[in-house]
């Protein structure tokens, strides 16, 4: 399993119930399949900016900050990320949905990112649909028409 699926699972693992150490996280995760040593859990503890909270009874949990209490490391990570995994942020105004069968949007995604088509900001994938930002309304309707074998 990957570390973005042990991730998600120790996010979900987190909001799900109180855990208080890292011992419990790792032993949390081996329940979903996930077998990890503590340094395992303690790299994604830093990385996903987990905090501890205390808990209204006594003791404490892991937990997501709120969006207002952001921690500088989280802040770091980000900024980090941005310099050097980021090529560009472009802006987009329009969104398309482009609905697929079952298990075939990621080929659709990957067919439409590649043929770099003008207006097309992005695509995102799930399952059967695949959502498009265009540049803008115009851009949106060109790509619909396009998409459709209008032009």
């Amino acid at each position: 399993m990957s570390r973005r699926e042990r991730e998600r699972a120790l996010l979900e693992i987190v909001r799900e119930r109180d855990v208080g150490t890292q011992a419990e996280l790792a032993e949390a995760l081996a329940e979903r399949g996930f077998e990890v040593t503590q340094s395992t859990v303690s790299r994604d503890v830093r990385r996903l900016g987990l905090v501890k909270v205390p808990l209204a009874g006594g003791g404490v949990r892991w937990a997501r900050p709120r969006p207002d209490e952001a921690s500088p490391g989280a802040r770091q990570r980000l900024d980090r990320l941005l310099r050097e995994e980021v090529r560009s942020v472009r802006p987009g105004a329009a969104l398309l949905a482009v609905e697929t069968p079952p298990g075939s949007a990621g080929a659709v995604a990957a067919a439409l990112d590649a043929a770099d088509l003008p207006g097309l900001v992005a695509t995102v994938a799930g399952d059967d649909t695949v959502l498009v930002l265009a540049e803008d309304d115009e851009a949106r309707d060109r790509l619909v028409r396009r998409l459709r074998g209008e032009g």
